[in-house]
C-alpha cells in the first residue's frame, strides 16, 4: 500500500485556486476576493492564505497589486534577451518589441558603479532606468549607466529613447572592442519585486553588461532584471569557418 502525504493547507488552497484559474472559473484580469474573505472561506489564518497566494504569484498565475488586491494574471509573452558576439545594445536586445518608459538621472558614481565603469569615485554619470511593459504589466527593468559626457543632450531628461542614447554613444566614442555579459540567477530585492509586481520568491535573471571601446574606456554598464517566468537569455557565437577555409 502506497501512503501519499496529505497536502498542507497552503498547498491545498493553492491547488484549488490554480484549478479555478486553469479551468476558466477565475478569468484573466479578474480580482480575487480579499485576503480576509479567502482566509474565512478556507478557514485558515491570513498568513497561511498569503503563503498560498505566494505560490501562485511565483508561478505567474496571480499578480498582487499593492493597494488594489490580487488579480488573475494575463498570460505574459516570453521574450528572449539576445546576447553574445555582435549583440545589439542592452536595451534593444530583445526578441520582441515592448512598450518602454525611461527615467534619466544625473548621479555621481558610488563604489560599485565606479568599479564597474572603472572610473574614480564620484565621477559624473548619467543613469537611465528603462522599464518595459506588456500592456499595463511591467515586464523587465534595465539600469543603464554611461559617463556624463556620452549622454544625449538637447532633450528633456525624461524623453530619452534607446535609439537616442545609441546614436549619441556611436557619435561620441570610438568603436566598441569588447562586451562582457555576466548572468546570475537570484531572488529579486523587495524594490525589484514591487516595480515588476512579482513575488519575492520568483527567481529572476540578473544580467550585467559592460561595454568597452577600443581605447580601453568603459562606455556603458547595464544592469538588467528579467523575471524568470517571462524571459530567456540566448548567447550565440558565430564561427567564421568559411573565411578561415578561404585563407588557408
Amino acid at each position: 500500500m502506497v501512503i501519499r502525504p496529505v497536502p498542507s493547507r497552503r498547498q491545498a488552497i493553492a491547488d484549488d485556486l490554480r484549478h479555478q484559474i486553469t479551468t476558466g472559473h477565475l478569468k484573466a484580469g479578474e480580482r480575487l476576493p480579499s485576503e480576509a474573505q479567502l482566509a474565512t472561506r478556507y478557514t485558515v489564518s491570513t498568513p497561511t492564505l498569503r503563503s498560498a497566494l505566494a505560490l501562485l504569484q511565483g508561478e505567474g498565475l496571480v499578480e498582487k497589486i499593492h493597494g488594489s488586491g490580487n488579480f488573475v494574471r494575463h498570460p505574459l509573452r516570453r521574450i528572449t534577451y539576445i546576447g553574445g558576439a555582435g549583440a545589439p545594445t542592452a536595451w534593444t536586445a530583445f526578441s520582441a518589441p515592448l512598450r518602454m518608459t525611461a527615467r534619466t538621472t544625473n548621479i555621481e558614481g558610488h563604489s560599485h558603479l565606479s568599479t564597474l565603469l572603472n572610473v574614480p569615485p564620484r565621477t559624473p554619470l548619467t543613469e537611465v532606468l528603462f522599464t518595459t511593459h506588456e500592456g499595463k504589466t511591467p515586464h523587465s527593468l534595465a539600469h543603464i549607466y554611461v559617463p556624463r559626457d556620452l549622454a544625449p543632450t538637447g532633450h528633456p531628461a525624461v524623453s530619452f529613447l534607446p535609439e537616442q542614447i545609441a546614436v549619441s554613444l556611436a557619435d561620441l566614442r570610438p568603436p566598441l572592442a569588447e562586451v562582457q555579459e555576466r548572468i546570475t540567477a537570484r531572488l529579486p530585492t523587495q524594490e525589484e519585486a514591487t516595480a515588476l509586481r512579482i513575488s519575492t520568491s520568483l527567481a529572476i535573471i540578473s544580467l550585467t553588461r559592460v561595454a568597452t571601446d577600443t581605447t580601453g574606456r568603459v562606455v556603458e554598464a547595464a544592469l538588467l532584471v528579467l523575471p524568470g517566468d517571462r524571459a530567456d537569455a540566448l548567447f550565440t557565437t558565430r564561427l567564421m569557418t568559411e573565411e578561415r577555409s578561404s585563407k588557408e
